[in-house]
């Protein structure tokens, strides 16, 4: 049954029944009005983004960057393109995809899953220790070369882009195959990082945005010409639920100000 001397002990005075009924069921729909109008912003889920291993650091300011600016959350998943990829064609609720490599980007628009991808940032690959003595006059392939150098760390060529270079770097100085018993697979390029940080590997093939990081600066590396230069697209999926806020960060993304915070990071 409705309690009405305790609705009454609720209401202010003004608006008790005295004041007519037809007042009091204004009252309440006005009221059911203000509590379930949403209010801005409640009703955006907010953005998920798939972005590339390598791209960590830079993505994570970026997104704070983004967020700041426009209210709009953006919810950020992190792995090997590849990874990501398959992710994606099997169905993974994401707004945009930041890969690592020109190819996936492209396979996915050919099949009708992509709005038309842009180039964001272009990466390289670099030999990294967490061991100053590592690094020594000389080639980095001497540096492999040495006995005292068991285990190097590289980032699995079949899924993530930074380990494809890495792997044809190798292959075009003849140690992709000589070198097998060394080598060390990881999942991504940020694991293969982890490993050598960790010292859990001599060295490994890092993307130099690792080399810029705070952990990075305490350690060496080489540069690898023979490594080709990565080349990162990324695009808005055409599955997305807000067309307007996933457009407006593919935009911020290639902007001024994200161009500043991507160079700080490493990328060109």
């Amino acid at each position: 049954m409705f309690n009405k001397t305790l609705w009454e002990r609720h209401l202010p005075l003004s608006i008790k029944p005295s004041c007519g009924r037809h007042a009091v069921i204004g009252l309440l729909i006005l009221l059911a009005t203000l509590l379930w109008w949403p209010t801005p912003g409640a009703a955006a889920e907010g953005l998920r983004i798939a972005v590339a291993a390598n791209f960590i650091q830079a993505a994570k300011e970026l997104t704070r960057d983004f967020e700041k600016q426009t209210g709009i959350k953006v919810e950020a998943t992190f792995a090997s393109s590849g990874s990501l990829y398959a992710q994606i064609v099997n169905g993974a609720p994401y707004d945009l995809f930041l890969s690592a490599d020109e190819e996936r980007p492209a396979k996915l628009f050919k099949e009708g899953k992509a709005e038309k991808p842009f180039v964001y940032a272009k990466g390289r690959v670099v030999l990294w220790s967490a061991r100053k003595d590592f690094c020594r006059a000389g080639p980095w392939q001497q540096a492999l070369a040495d006995p005292g150098v068991r285990r190097i760390a590289v980032a699995n060529p079949e899924t993530a882009p930074y380990g494809t270079s890495a792997r044809e770097a190798l292959r075009k100085t003849g140690l992709w195959d000589s070198g097998s018993e060394k080598r060390v697979i990881a999942q991504d390029i940020a694991q293969a990082f982890q490993y050598a940080s960790t010292e859990a590997v001599d060295a490994a093939f890092c993307a130099f945005s690792s080399v810029v990081s705070e952990q990075g600066k305490k350690g060496c590396y080489y540069e690898i010409p023979e490594a080709p230069e990565i080349i990162q697209s990324a695009f808005v999926l055409k599955q997305t639920k807000d067309r307007t806020a996933a457009e407006s960060f593919a935009t911020f993304l290639i902007s001024a100000p994200a161009a500043t915070v991507k160079a700080k990071q490493g990328y060109r």
